[in-house]
């Protein structure tokens, strides 16, 4: 376990960026000086041509329990305060993040809820241990959902699954979520690690421009007519052809070969 005080350990190698939230002794229930950490690296993110996949984890023995109650209880005359503080920074995070071209792929373990259930749903991939435990808990407190939750679940599970999910605020674990498809992959505890290493270097080593054009492709089609998403797909698909990428991609088919993608 990392000992350093920082609400969020990050870093980046070999076009792998990792966001690991590091508040362990909390179960990393996000507060106000995460949300901002969170910010910020979104921003560098946001800036950075190095990073090919984005890998979101937690210390400890949960990825997030959600928000931090604590905050509130303190300082119950300025609990609406406390609120804004903590989802204002928390929104313009993961705008910036749903943003990237890179493919983001969250590893959870331990307890999601809440907050943790949002910050799963906006990466595009996900990967959970077997002992994952799953809750939207906002119900619980009388609150309703944010971090995008609202927008997400029902687009993945559907909008009747999503109200039960939401409004029973029932506990489910990882063999339901992957049914639902809130996640896509099961992996044992102690495999988690590996498997999210395996995965992350896969996706690093894919073409990222156009992952970046899958991404978006995907992300308008909700709010797209037929006829103007074939007409996105054609200028994405033209744009992909002008990389190298492209390029490595039929020579490898051609010469049957496995590619070695440059990002580019």
């Amino acid at each position: 376990m990392d000992s350093t005080n920082n609400p969020i350990l990050y870093s980046c190698r070999d076009g792998i960026a990792r966001i690991r939230f590091n508040r362990p002794a909390a179960l990393n229930a996000i507060d106000e000086t995460m949300a901002k950490a969170l910010c910020g690296i979104a921003f560098e993110l946001e800036h950075s041509r190095d990073v090919r996949v984005v890998v979101m984890s937690g210390e400890g023995a949960a990825f997030m329990a959600g928000g931090d109650l604590v905050s509130f209880h303190q300082d119950k005359a300025r609990m609406a305060c406390t609120a804004d503080a903590i989802i204002k920074p928390v929104n313009v995070a993961l705008a910036r993040l749903a943003a990237l071209p890179q493919p983001l792929v969250a590893s959870v373990h331990g307890a999601v809820a809440g907050a943790g259930v949002s910050m799963a749903l906006a990466c595009d991939l996900c990967i959970a241990a077997d002992d994952t435990q799953f809750n939207l808990a906002y119900a619980r407190i009388a609150t309703s959902p944010d971090a995008g939750s609202t927008w997400a679940l029902p687009r993945v599970v559907g909008t009747r699954k999503a109200l039960e999910l939401m409004l029973l605020s029932e506990s489910f674990g990882a063999e339901e979520a992957l049914r639902l498809g809130i996640v896509n992959r099961v992996v044992t505890r102690e495999g988690l690690a590996d498997a999210t290493e395996t995965l992350a270097r896969r996706l690093a080593a894919g073409p990222t421009h156009a992952y970046g054009q899958i991404k978006r492709l995907v992300q308008a089609s909700f709010d797209t007519r037929f006829e103007e998403q074939l007409d996105a797909e054609r200028k994405a698909f033209c744009a992909c052809t002008a990389t190298a990428d492209f390029a490595e991609g039929l020579d490898a088919f051609f010469e049957k070969r496995r590619p070695v993608f440059s990002g580019g």
